[in-house]
């Protein structure tokens, strides 16, 4: 056995639990939850071959369907932008060299690790309540603030905004990048007399555009999984408007 086959072996070997777990677990699944959307299934009884039945029911039949698609599409125009806007904005202040920054990074990044958990969407819903901490402010103030969840032209900006607070992974992405930027660049445009606007849009911009990328379609597909927080917040209400 030649030593090149004996190091391919080698390697597929150590990738077997990966190949199987994707095989198994991820191909697999697709597979069959393909085939079963052209069935009639109800877990309790076999499979039953109905063919595009259900496909023409859902379009035609169903009217949360054309709802549920507007309100994510929604969703995710409004969300994903908003939240790369907001983690690149953050990203550039943080790419401070100054005392503490390590720390001002961690906090900034600890609503990532909260996650899409339940306590999280219970405290947001508290916070925009109709008698909740922000209404009360927004009353002081003199201000007559609406019912923010239950308010169908309020309700999935609310749900954007936790998007775009939970910003720190694309935040940790786009520091990374922004360190890996040569800093001649940045002298080299300074003798020039180039401002702090025309350096971030001819170096920093250009310069991370993979990484812009790269969170934008990270971003975009995580969006469209969205469900645990806006069931918790809205149930897919009000009146459909958060049916995602």
């Amino acid at each position: 056995m030649s030593t090149q086959l004996r190091r391919n072996l080698s390697a597929y070997g150590f990738m077997t639990p990966w190949l199987l777990g994707i095989v198994f677990l991820t191909v697999g699944s697709m597979a069959f939850s393909i085939y079963l959307s052209f069935t009639n299934y109800d877990l309790l009884s076999s499979p039953r071959w109905v063919g595009l039945q259900n496909f023409h029911q859902i379009i035609t039949q169903d009217s949360y369907f054309w709802a549920s698609i507007r309100a994510t599409f929604l969703y995710v125009v409004i969300s994903v932008p908003c939240r790369l806007i907001f983690s690149l904005f953050i990203a550039l202040i943080l790419n401070q060299n100054i005392r503490g920054i390590s720390a001002y990074r961690a906090l900034f990044y600890l609503p990532s690790l909260l996650g899409n958990s339940v306590g999280v969407a219970i405290g947001w819903r508290e916070l925009f309540d109709a008698d909740g901490p922000i209404n009360t402010f927004l009353r002081h103030v003199g201000l007559n603030p609406p019912d923010w969840l239950a308010d169908p032209h309020y309700a999935i900006y609310v749900i954007c905004l936790l998007s775009v607070w939970q910003f720190g992974s694309e935040m940790v992405i786009f520091l990374a990048g922004i360190k890996q930027i040569p800093d001649s660049f940045y002298e080299a445009s300074k003798i020039d007399g180039a401002n702090a606007i025309q350096r971030f849009l001819r170096i920093t911009l250009p310069m991370l555009s993979p990484i812009i990328f790269f969170n934008l379609v990270m971003g975009t597909i995580s969006a469209f999984m969205v469900f645990t927080q806006v069931f918790v917040l809205t149930d897919g209400g009000p009146a459909n408007s958060t049916l995602l």
